[in-house]
């Protein structure tokens, strides 16, 4: 299926979540090129979380800024026992709402902007970005933000159902219902 070659397969591996931790152990010893390498394999996975749920480019993009800046700060309460991708997401979803309380207000991005800002890698065909477009236009705002933190971030199910505050079932249900419709598109 296309979105896999969205996803970050990389941050998935052990290998990926071993080199988060050690970069997180480097920051918190005040090592500002290991926040740049994490800024560099992980931006994307959360510009896009970010603009998942406030549907604003802008305040996506503050999200994006806030959160590193809050993990350079917090690096050292890091405790390496789980997904360090599912911390920095925690961090960048507790922004975001908190942004939307500040704010209230939860302007519509269109969905190609969504579309457009995910990681795609090097390859991926104006044709096939339109086609994750028109799929990810259909989905309802939980299932894509499911789909996005499980194809792009590589977060498990289980840290997906923690992170969106939601039971697991309804998180298994809403991902494979959302890639149900997904290829149903595609036939």
């Amino acid at each position: 299926m296309f979105l896999v070659c969205l996803s970050s397969t990389y941050l998935k591996t052990d290998n990926g979540k071993s080199e988060l931790d050690s970069l997180l152990s480097a920051i918190a010893c005040d090592d500002k090129n290991a926040l740049s390498k994490l800024y560099t394999l992980t931006s994307a996975a959360v510009y896009s979380f970010a603009l998942s749920i406030l549907r604003n480019e802008e305040d996506a993009k503050d999200v994006l800024q806030d959160t590193f800046v809050t993990v350079y700060r917090q690096a050292s309460g890091y405790c390496p026992r789980g997904n360090p991708m599912a911390w920095i997401l925690t961090i960048a979803k507790n922004l975001c709402l908190m942004q939307l309380r500040q704010r209230k207000k939860t302007a519509d991005t269109p969905l190609e902007d969504l579309a457009f800002s995910l990681a795609a890698p090097e390859g991926v065909s104006t044709e096939d970005k339109l086609v994750i477009e028109g799929c990810l236009n259909r989905l309802t705002g939980e299932e894509r933000q499911i789909v996005i933190l499980h194809a792009v971030a590589g977060i498990k199910h289980r840290e997906i159902a923690k992170l969106l505050d939601l039971a697991l079932p309804t998180v298994l249900s809403k991902y494979n219902r959302a890639l149900k419709k997904m290829r149903k598109m595609l036939n």
